[in-house]
């Protein structure tokens, strides 16, 4: 074989490694590229995505509804938590946004049991607050009345909120529902020197002799809390009781 025959045939020989070669650069180039494109689309949209849900939760606070609406439509999570990890329906219920509630609570893809960090849910905070729309409107789309702990019945007679009780009482709220530490109710009514509260609570069935993990019935926290309406209008009441039997412990609040 003479040397141009060999150099040509060991030319044609190293083509295809020299090719392969040649590809796996341009691959690793282009991979790079890629990867390098991807970060940066990272970086710009998690700066995007905050300022979007700030905006969102800004909406909710405010009530506007159409901005709500539009982000919604956008692609937004109906269940987007704030900083704090608070769900923008209990946001909605604590800011009586009404209507922004009423939105969220019309999706299905809205959680409306969610609990913000400290354990309270949307309905809880609309109790809280007095706000018999919102309740009426999470009890419309089959929210849950009981909870494990504290309840929203808890939360409606803590601030004397005499038609939401009578509203969560007529929807089947357990009335002697007892908090982590077995407190009622009543007992928060009491605390509150909330007198007509009491009445209400003690006329739909509301046990006064009820006692919490510390040992302490309803006079008790009243008492304690210096309610003097309510602690002389409860202790005239338990008199008039038949007496006999220990006084019974707050049990469990009905919650599944």
């Amino acid at each position: 074989m003479n040397n141009s025959l060999m150099v040509s045939t060991l030319s044609v020989a190293s083509a295809p490694n020299v090719s392969r070669a040649r590809h796996a650069r341009k691959g690793a180039a282009v991979r790079g590229l890629v990867a390098g494109a991807l970060l940066a689309a990272c970086a710009i949209a998690q700066p995007v995505w905050a300022a979007s849900v700030d905006s969102l939760i800004k909406a909710v606070k405010f009530d506007d509804i159409s901005a709500v609406k539009k982000q919604l439509a956008q692609g937004a999570d109906p269940n987007t938590v704030d900083n704090t990890g608070t769900p923008i329906i209990v946001i909605a219920a604590r800011e009586k946004s009404d209507k922004v509630g009423q939105l969220l609570a019309d999706n299905p893809k809205t959680d409306l049991e969610k609990l913000d960090p400290a354990g309270e849910n949307a309905m809880m905070l609309a109790a809280l607050n007095g706000d018999a729309t919102f309740v009426n409107l999470l009890i419309a789309k089959d929210a849950e009345v009981n909870k494990k702990g504290w309840t929203p019945l808890h939360y409606a007679a803590t601030n004397g909120h005499d038609d939401i009780v009578k509203i969560l009482v007529d929807h089947s709220a357990y009335i002697d529902a007892g908090s982590p530490n077995g407190t009622t109710p009543l007992m928060m009514a009491a605390r509150g020197n909330h007198l007509s509260t009491c009445k209400l609570l003690l006329d739909e069935g509301a046990d006064l002799r009820v006692k919490n993990q510390l040992g302490m019935t309803a006079v008790d926290f009243a008492r304690k809390y210096e309610a003097r309406d309510v602690a002389e209008g409860l202790q005239a009441r338990l008199d008039s009781m038949p007496q006999g039997g220990a006084a019974p412990q707050s049990g469990s609040n009905g919650a599944k």
